[in-house]
């Protein structure tokens, strides 16, 4: 089942293109990872997505009845503002104990609800935004560049619990990200992007991709490097160890 599609769809930003001529769809169950530099339209084709942005042009389906879950990039909280975890998630809608509880549990963090919001570790910061993410019951979990932050353990464990998410709600995940090594293992297809669509496909066939390389070349630090590095030996049956000692030397 189709949830969203978008035919020939560009955006203009005072008068100046933003995203021109894209093409994409995201199918119920599917993950898929959105790459692409600063500035590359990666957060305004969501914004599109969730309806908070117009096209300029081109045409948005979604499914209807829809429902999006949404984890933004970061969200600022007053650290003098007395706020628990428990109390954040009734925000801005009054949700029962159960309900609570519930999301909690699903986003791998059950016993936080008394804590307060400003003393959560990034990581837990980050499960409890899911956590209300997943109150919704998305048929649609959209990600924006979630876990901008954590050390590379916090980011892998986070897309673990969203792989599980996945499995045990159905619904779509559509992230977007710079870490390639981690996201890559967990979508079913990969999308490049840099103002238009520049490649897509399976995570293999993205990262061997010439229009790829040529956004992310072989100057791109860290993660990017880590998971090119892996492909490229995967000829040479390099011992799996070997590349394991590259993950801890950025």
């Amino acid at each position: 089942m189709r949830l969203v599609t978008l035919q020939d769809a560009s955006i203009r930003h005072s008068g100046a293109p933003v995203l021109e001529h894209v093409d994409f769809h995201i199918d119920k169950g599917e993950i898929v990872t959105i790459l692409g530099p600063n500035g590359s339209g990666k957060s305004t084709l969501l914004r599109s997505i969730i309806g908070a942005l117009s096209l300029s042009s081109g045409s948005l389906h979604r499914a209807p009845g829809l429902r999006i879950g949404y984890v933004p990039q970061k969200l600022h909280i007053d650290p003098t503002l007395p706020l628990t975890v428990r109390r954040f998630l009734s925000l801005p809608t009054r949700i029962s104990d159960k309900e609570a509880r519930a999301a909690l549990q699903e986003a791998g963090v059950p016993d936080l609800g008394a804590q307060q919001m400003t003393q959560l570790s990034g990581g837990q910061f980050q499960r409890v935004l899911l956590a209300r993410a997943l109150l919704r019951n998305p048929d649609l979990l959209i990600l924006d560049e979630a876990t901008q932050g954590l050390d590379q353990n916090g980011s892998a464990a986070f897309y673990e619990k969203i792989e599980s998410v996945r499995a045990q709600v159905g619904c779509a995940v559509l992230m977007v990200s710079h870490e390639l090594h981690v996201v890559m293992a967990a979508s079913d297809r990969v999308i490049c992007l840099n103002g238009h669509i520049c490649c897509e496909g399976a995570p293999a066939h993205v990262a061997s991709a010439p229009e790829y390389r040529a956004l992310f070349g072989s100057g791109t630090h860290g993660t990017l490097a880590l998971y090119r590095h892996e492909h490229d030996h995967s000829h040479d049956c390099a011992h799996p160890d070997s590349d394991h000692q590259h993950e801890h030397s950025h």
